[in-house]
């Protein structure tokens, strides 16, 4: 059994009250808002908490070489029956003039779940596409680490542009022309569902954004590029000596507490005092920089021309209309991806090396205490030939960390998995976690 906060005596009188307070659900979602409380939960024992955490959240693994030195593990976590997941995962191996590169990233999608489901699919399409072209121009000879930021950056840019160029390119002459036509000739356009649909998904894509982290690892295992947009985590944990760990946060959030952020969107938009309204763009979006969200990114025309247009659409557009009146010079959300390049040096590698890549559900379980989750996870984790690791845990790593972040023991588990609340009492979750 995991070992987990508390002792013993504490444990066995929560597993036999079986109810449990908002202050002992992780993360920020539910309060006493949401009461009456305590709240039931079905106290599950240590195998069955095990099985319906994995039940429940999917984990995946996608093997990129021989044994166990370069996996990846991934899962997506909502324990809400009544609620779909916006988070989506990515874990591919690209096939590049001979050679292999990987590719893992995190979606967390807001407003729907279309542009996430999109991204997730694409994104690993388009990235290749690009590095295809890089490696043939360079007739295969390695490319400097700054140019390959550079077109990763550019394909993710070229992702998200090509969601509203492809609305625009259904109206010769652009929204230019779609000005002087009447609305039911842009409704028959976009909502052509009884003659397949390809028309309105990609309109209804516009709709919807998702923020984005993307990882790229060379064939040779010597560079990491990590590409991020919105307020996704990556984290870098190394053993430097045996159970000895050094940890990194890799990236920053692009959000209204970042206020790198907020300078360049207020220095964007000059003399635009609402630009960013309570820490939100236009007072209506959490993150800075994302995939999708046209409309921050095109003229307000484009949204009441054509997604006002989509069937069945609402009668109701006020809380457009209340950040629509403030777009005067877009875009106000970048899909421009912070790119980083890190180093692995393959001669002094450490002994383990893990890249953890996750949605800001999983920084929310973990709040303040991240770190301790992550070192707990690490304590906990087998290492490979040693006959004394006898843990009986799965051998997915991302559902191990997603143990330890929910507390780390079975009641604890058990509340987040099984409340007895009608409503979602924690965010969307995703965690991929790589092998370096």
């Amino acid at each position: 059994m995991l070992a987990g906060p508390g002792s013993s005596a504490q444990q066995k009188e929560a597993q036999s009250s079986s109810v449990a307070s908002y202050d002992e659900i992780p993360g920020s979602i539910c309060g006493p808002e949401d009461g009456p409380w305590p709240r039931a939960f079905t106290n599950l024992t240590t195998s069955e908490a095990w099985d319906k955490l994995s039940l429940t959240s999917d984990p995946q693994s996608l093997a990129y070489g021989t044994g166990e030195e370069w996996r990846a593990d991934a899962l997506n976590f909502q324990p809400f029956p009544g609620a779909k997941s916006q988070d989506r995962y990515a874990m591919q191996q690209l096939h590049i003039g001979g050679r292999i590169w990987t590719l893992t990233a995190v979606f967390d999608g807001h407003l729907g779940d279309a542009t996430v489901q999109h991204a997730a699919y694409h994104v690993p399409i388009i990235v290749r596409e690009f590095l295809e072209d890089l490696d043939k121009k360079h007739g295969g000879r390695v490319v400097p680490p700054p140019l390959v930021a550079d077109v990763f950056s550019g394909a993710i840019r070229a992702f998200d542009d090509a969601i509203a160029n492809d609305v625009l390119e259904l109206f010769p002459g652009g929204l230019d022309a779609a000005m002087e036509m009447p609305d039911q000739q842009i409704h028959s356009i976009l909502n052509d569902q009884s003659v397949g649909g390809k028309n309105f998904e990609r309109a209804r894509l516009c709709m919807y954004g998702t923020t984005a982290l993307v990882a790229l690892v060379d064939p040779d295992h010597t560079n990491l590029w990590l590409a991020n947009l919105g307020d996704c985590q990556g984290v870098m944990v190394s053993e430097t000596a045996p159970q000895v760990w050094s940890y990194e946060i890799l990236t920053r959030v692009h959000n209204g507490q970042n206020k790198r952020e907020v300078e360049r969107v207020k220095r964007e938009h000059p003399g635009e005092a609402e630009c960013i309204v309570d820490g939100r763009v236009l007072g209506a979006i959490a993150p800075f920089r994302c995939l999708g969200d046209t409309p921050f990114k095109q003229p307000p025309e484009f949204t009441r021309r054509f997604l006002y247009n989509l069937f069945p659409g609402s009668n109701d557009t006020s809380l457009w209309e209340e950040f629509l009146v403030r777009n005067k010079t877009p875009p106000y959300i970048s899909a421009m991806p912070e790119v980083t390049h890190f180093p692995l040096d393959r001669l002094q590698r450490p002994l383990r090396r893990y890249l953890i890549l996750c949605s800001d559900g999983f920084t929310d379980i973990c709040g303040k205490h991240q770190r301790c989750v992550i070192n707990r996870w690490l304590r906990t984790m087998p290492v490979a030939g040693d006959p004394s690791s006898t843990i009986p845990i799965p051998p997915n790593r991302a559902l191990q960390l997603l143990w330890q972040g929910l507390g780390g023991d079975s009641v604890s588990v058990s509340k987040a998995l099984t409340l007895d609340l009608d409503v979602p009492w924690l965010d969307d979750i995703t965690v991929v976690v790589q092998t370096l």
